[in-house]
């Protein structure tokens, strides 16, 4: 069922991406010459995807970095995702935003899971989106399409076009990208602040309207993701288990670059890295099984009659 399901996913987003029957549509100023240069050098992004890692961001080699857990497990000493204590002394965070980091640490450490958009059922901002294990990337002639594995996220990225002059903000930001050489570069702005949970990671760490992400996604070989795959292995759960040491294909590395000068006080790095994953794609619902939720009493869509 899953197959036929992303085989009438694909055909419905290319039928959309095509111009209607009879009708004839002029390419922007410079976008023919970036078509055929696609066409000859663009990597090949498309598939499915998946990192396993909770939390997600692998912290830099050097230089500013994301929030991370100040609860460990013993024994392995990774991240305790029981347990989601934020750094709130990460010289990154304002002092407004190391305060509200500090309250949900003490929250998670009292025993209370306190409300995020995963786990209430809201619309997940960038980068928090990025929590899903599993993505499934389609490029398109005039955009990337990201379907991610849990609860109907969909994110379009428009290819080659500037932001507007006036960004209207919404739940996953305007995002327009472009590729530079072997890279596909996002970038996003105008995601949503004013929302419950306005957080960008599991530790609560927030934003503001000035957030800014950018995206840097390149295919590359186990030689030029092993420092970071072994900085990950280190700081996250791997939910999935260890790496196939039997793999053996291109790994997609994310470099992110996040800045917020109404939140944090310099822009700072952090890492993902996927693996190509030729299995079949399931998908999790959030509202379809509440004894999913970590938080029972949490606010989260529902019906007052059953429907059916």
């Amino acid at each position: 069922m899953n197959v036929h399901r992303n085989l009438l996913l694909l055909v419905t987003l290319a039928a959309a991406a095509s111009p209607a029957s009879g009708q004839e549509t002029a390419p922007a100023a410079g976008q023919a010459h970036i078509g055929r240069q696609s066409a000859a050098s663009v990597p090949d992004f498309s598939g499915i995807w998946r990192h396993g890692n909770l939390p997600w961001f692998i912290p830099p080699a050097s230089g500013p970095g994301p929030v991370t857990n100040l609860s460990r497990e013993k024994g392995t000493g990774v991240s305790d995702y029981g347990s989601l204590v934020g750094d709130y002394k990460n010289p990154i965070l304002q002092p407004w935003a190391a305060d509200v980091v500090k309250k949900k640490g003490e929250l998670s450490l009292a025993g209370v899971t306190f409300p995020s958009p995963s786990n209430t059922c809201w619309p997940e901002p960038v980068p928090y989106l990025f929590k899903h294990a599993a993505m499934q990337m389609l490029q398109l002639p005039d955009q990337i399409v990201m379907v991610f594995n849990e609860n109907h996220e969909v994110r379009r990225v428009r290819m080659n076009h500037p932001h507007p002059a006036q960004v209207t903000p919404s739940w996953h930001g305007d995002a327009v990208s472009h590729y530079e050489g072997d890279a596909l570069v996002i970038d996003t702005m105008g995601i949503r602040s004013d929302r419950p949970h306005a957080m960008i990671d599991l530790f609560g760490t927030p934003y503001t309207e000035k957030l800014h992400v950018v995206e840097r996604y390149q295919l590359v070989d186990y030689a030029d993701a092993k420092d970071a795959l072994r900085r990950g292995a280190k700081e996250n759960r791997r939910a999935t288990g260890p790496y196939d040491p039997k793999y053996s294909d291109k790994y997609l590395q994310v470099l992110f670059t996040i800045e917020d000068e109404g939140a944090f006080t310099t822009p700072w790095t952090a890492i993902m890295v996927y693996l190509r994953d030729r299995g079949e794609f399931s998908e999790g619902v959030c509202a379809e099984n509440r004894f999913s939720f970590h938080n029972q009493d949490a606010d989260f869509p529902h019906a007052d009659k059953p429907d059916f």
